[in-house]
């Protein structure tokens, strides 16, 4: 799995199976997906059913040119990047092109390194305009334009409105408490407190103290009575992150203030009225825990009846596209930087990166990348070194070269009476076969092992079809 499930495909339209298979290849190289056509009409007929982020076409074409095709997409209204790319090319069949609405307009011989530039700096341009684009969906700050990020949005917006309990589930880093922040400001109580705490970060000795306050003399140090949490919290909302490492003693007192609505001071005689709407969240399974007598099964089942789960990261389709260009925008912002140029390797590692850490550590890598970089650029080397390390190992282990006398011993046809030797083009044919069975099946790779030009690579596996 390369993590790549989430990125579009690119649309080849190309009657030349060698350059068509050649510019596929090379875009998947560079992390892309691709599908390919040998025509317009097929491209016209798969588009009809198929999603894809950018269209590569030659102008001629077998039956529709691609001038023709470019024509037809712009003319539907559709939006999609459009690169032309012709051997035929004029000043003015690009201008043409371009005024149809072409992103680009490429000549060949194909420059490969031109292409690669081509297609990302179409990309890029849409990207950045999506990332600018009020219609990509924000609640309340959190970015998620992806199915499963619409439909959480709707129910947390809709159970903002109650008053009762909720809790967030979802992995460290997913935005639990930024997701609890969006559902206050959602409720009744938006213009009273929210107030956050973090159970994990407070001593169980002191907890109970903190939540619910103590009268002076309570105990050793107690020198003044002191308002807890709850009254903190006063008409709004009091988050409880991390929930589950709650001591299970004060969770039968969380479970009273939640059912009787008040809570009675450490050293205190009498219970005092709170308005606290209370929103939990928990990376742990909490089941597990009741199993483990870790966690209460009434307070759990208090909590339960008005969840919500937030995704992973990697199970959220194209919001990290958004989240990478919402994020670089947002700290350079801070730091006063303007990022106006993107290496296509740092992109590829920061949208291919599984992200275990989730948003949290999305926006840990690129805040640092923003802080490295200079004169405007983003580059790979600025990412931090897992990201790094992770897109290398992707690429594969350095090639081992297979030896020359290993092939041509493969390559011997012994007999009962005599060895005949193979020919030259026998030879060739039979290595270049070993190169690829040893590279699995990577033609670039294959190409500079063998020290050829891909294109070469391609016409020689024509020609060896053909024999």
């Amino acid at each position: 799995m390369t993590h790549q499930e989430h990125l579009l495909p690119l649309l080849v339209v190309e009657d030349d199976t060698a350059i068509r298979e050649l510019l596929e290849e090379e875009l998947q190289d560079a992390g892309y997906t691709t599908l390919g056509v040998p025509s317009a009409e097929e491209a016209v007929a798969l588009l009809s059913h198929t999603t894809v982020s950018l269209v590569i076409t030659d102008v001629r074409l077998p039956g529709m040119t691609g001038i023709q095709l470019l024509q037809q997409l712009r003319q539907a209204g559709s939006e999609l990047g459009i690169i032309v790319i012709t051997a035929f090319g004029t000043i003015d069949q690009a201008v043409e092109a371009l005024k149809l609405g072409a992103d680009d307009f490429l000549t060949k011989p194909l420059d490969l390194d031109a292409i690669r530039d081509a297609v990302f700096r179409v990309l890029e341009r849409q990207r950045l305009a999506v990332s600018h684009d009020t219609n990509v969906s924000h609640f309340h700050g959190i970015v998620g334009k992806s199915p499963v990020m619409q439909a959480l949005f709707h129910d947390a917006s809709r159970l903002a409105k109650s008053d009762a309990p909720i809790l967030i589930l979802g992995e460290s880093g997913t935005g639990k408490e930024l997701l609890a922040r969006a559902i206050h400001q959602e409720s009744p109580r938006n213009d009273q407190p929210f107030v956050p705490v973090n159970c994990a970060s407070i001593p169980a000795d002191l907890m109970e103290s903190e939540f619910f306050g103590h009268v002076k003399g309570a105990f050793t140090g107690a020198n003044e009575a002191r308002r807890g949490l709850f009254h903190s919290a006063q008409g709004g909302s009091l988050f409880l992150d991390e929930i589950g490492e709650m001591p299970i003693n004060l969770q039968a007192k969380l479970l009273r203030a939640l059912q009787e609505k008040t809570v009675r001071p450490v050293g205190g005689e009498r219970e005092e009225p709170v308005d606290v709407r209370i929103i939990a969240a928990t990376h742990r399974n909490l089941s597990k825990e009741i199993e483990q007598e870790n966690f209460r099964s009434d307070l759990f089942y208090r909590l339960e009846t008005f969840s919500l789960s937030i995704p992973p990261l990697r199970e959220r389709g194209t919001d990290i596209e958004h989240l990478v260009f919402a994020l670089i925008d947002k700290h350079a912002e801070a730091q006063g930087k303007q990022i106006e140029k993107f290496e296509p390797e740092a992109l590829n590692s920061l949208l291919n990166y599984p992200y275990p850490g989730n948003v949290r550590e999305l926006e840990n890598a690129i805040m640092r990348a923003v802080t490295l970089s200079e004169d405007g650029s983003l580059s790979h080397k600025d990412l931090p070194e897992r990201l790094r390390a992770k897109s290398a190992s992707d690429a594969g282990a350095p090639l081992v070269a297979t030896l020359s006398g290993e092939v041509l011993a493969a390559s011997q046809v012994s007999t009962p009476t005599s060895t005949r030797w193979p020919s030259l083009e026998e030879v060739e044919k039979r290595y270049i076969n070993k190169v690829l069975e040893a590279t699995g099946g990577n033609k670039r790779r294959t190409a500079e092992v063998l020290g050829i030009a891909r294109r070469t690579l391609y016409r020689r596996l024509e020609d060896n079809e053909e024999s």
